[in-house]
């Protein structure tokens, strides 16, 4: 069982919740599956999240996601933070990253800050340990997960695979404190230190690092690959939910395709005698890897009778790498035609696939509406039949999907404002769009503020998907309107800006910065 936390307002929360939806037996809630897939390109898969399918498409095999789709909604404009912690403080709190400043990866050492070091900026104090479900933790969020919601309501709760949403030696490095009553391999580090079992997923005596994989010590010293094992541990912790003839929330977060690009010896040749270099094809072969893993679930569900009574929901935490070597070709051009990749706020680095699949759904759907992942917050609540809940954070900023997955569009969707916000730098050396950048889309247009050099930067993704045509020059009315709604949001949020190093100033704001010509 899980780690009840939080103290006695937590429990009374709690205790409302049941009492207000008493009337909604747990028998009428549907099952929910979430495959949270690490790192993984809007474009790294067999099925196209394009208005074509692209030579990328055509390099993977993804059968089992292939099939899903034919049953799911297709979200071709959804979006994440440009890496990992940050979207999944996102998915669990419903905030946005500018506003709960998780706004980088998160150490697994407690108090260690992730920012590379820059000549001209400083980072602001953010959130360097991420969420907690506790107050009064230095530099966290402190926010009620909807896990922890799920489960006082009768959800059975499990977490497999990748965590990441604390540091070590603070509640959130912990599942078992977000609300999930069982957790498999989830700690506060954010990869593996190995794919192989042979090798203990990192577990050897003296080589042991933050990121060996913790439990599955009956895999150790064969040859499960780490994909595997998480499945087969995800296989069996649903016997139990099943077994209580209770609703479960299954948040499957494999550690695939996140380096080490390590392959999986049951696909990776393949992909070779497809004439795909070492790294090229160690990385299908996780992507295939991950896939299977989607099919051996989806199956179970179906065999036990579960399937049409289970939400389906598949995304990625941020977009594909686009870093040599550990990406083979130049650098930043793995996602074409999205430019750039993992880190940046270009489109490579924070378009993500989604599909969600709702209970008894047997039709395929497209819909090109901006989503951003702290919508599945009150999407997956609402989907539970849970209307009503307390929160320790302010309200959600995520939008409830479900209505417009239902048909009830309006026009406030595509006029609605997504933000992102990286006051920090990521890596060295600066790329584009990556490292102290601020962005915002509404409806075709997307504003981007380069911080060090104060540019502004405009595109219309409808006719330039890739971004190359700066239309800042040229439009100086729609950059300045753009910069205003941006500015106006991070101010509302008090959303943090790093300082030159020279003086300890903030940098100015985006509507401080005239377009340039």
């Amino acid at each position: 069982m899980g780690i009840c936390i939080g103290g006695h307002a937590q429990t009374v929360n709690r205790t409302k919740a049941k009492q207000k939806h008493q009337s909604v037996s747990t028998t009428e809630r549907p099952n929910i599956v979430v495959f949270f897939v690490d790192d993984l390109g809007w474009q790294d898969m067999s099925e196209p999240f394009y208005k074509v399918k692209t030579p990328i498409n055509e390099k993977f095999h993804t059968p089992y996601l292939e099939t899903l789709a034919k049953e799911a909604i297709k979200f071709t404009n959804a979006y994440a933070t440009p890496v990992c912690t940050p979207s999944r403080v996102s998915f669990l709190t419903g905030l946005n990253a500018a506003h709960h400043r998780v706004t980088n990866w998160t150490h697994p050492k407690a108090d260690t800050p992730t920012d590379s070091k820059d000549e001209l900026l400083n980072p602001p104090d953010w959130n360097i340990n991420g969420l907690s479900p506790v107050p009064n933790i230095p530099h966290t969020i402190y926010a009620t997960p909807f896990p922890s919601i799920l489960k006082a309501n009768g959800y059975y709760t499990i977490h497999v695979g990748k965590a990441h949403w604390g540091s070590a030696g603070t509640p959130g490095a912990s599942p078992l404190n977000l609300g999930f009553m069982v957790n498999i391999a989830g700690h506060s580090a954010g990869h593996p230190q190995n794919y192989y079992g042979e090798q203990n997923y990192g577990n050897l005596p003296g080589k042991a690092g933050y990121q060996a994989v913790p439990d599955l010590m009956e895999y150790h010293g064969t040859s499960t690959f780490l994909t595997e094992a998480l499945t087969r541990e995800a296989l069996k912790a649903l016997e139990e939910p099943i077994h209580r003839k209770e609703p479960f929330f299954l948040n499957f977060s494999n550690y695939a395709v996140h380096v080490p690009i390590q392959p999986d010896p049951r696909f990776v040749q393949k992909y070779l005698d497809r004439g795909l270099d070492s790294t090229e094809a160690a990385y299908a072969s996780l992507v295939e890897g991950y896939d299977k893993s989607m099919g051996d679930i989806v199956q179970f569900l179906k065999d036990k009778n579960l399937y049409d009574n289970t939400v389906i929901i598949f995304l990625s935490d941020n977009g594909g790498l686009s870093l040599s070597p550990m990406r083979s070709g130049p650098s930043h051009t793995q996602n074409l035609p999205l430019k750039a990749g993992k880190g940046s706020v270009y489109e490579g680095g924070i378009r993500v696939p989604l599909l969600i699949k709702q209970a008894k759904q047997h039709s395929a759907s497209t819909d090109a509406t901006p989503v951003m992942v702290e919508d599945l917050f009150p999407t997956i609540l609402s989907l539970a039949k849970i209307d009503h809940y307390q929160l320790v954070q302010e309200k959600p900023d995520g939008k409830n999907l479900l209505p417009l997955m239902e048909g009830n569009r309006s026009d406030n969707w595509n006029s609605r404002p997504l933000v992102w916000n990286i006051p920090n730098k990521w890596t060295v050396p600066d790329g584009p769009g990556i490292n102290f950048f601020s962005a915002i889309r509404q409806g075709d247009y997307k504003l981007l503020y380069d911080m060090k050099n104060g540019k502004l930067e405009l595109y219309n993704l409808q006719q330039d998907i890739g971004e190359l045509n700066n239309l800042a020059p040229k439009m100086k009315g729609k950059t300045n309107e753009l910069s205003k709604l941006l500015s106006d949001q991070l101010r509302t949020w008090k959303a943090q800006l790093p300082t030159y190093k020279a003086t300890g100033q903030q940098i100015p704001y985006p509507d401080q910065i005239k377009p340039m010509d």
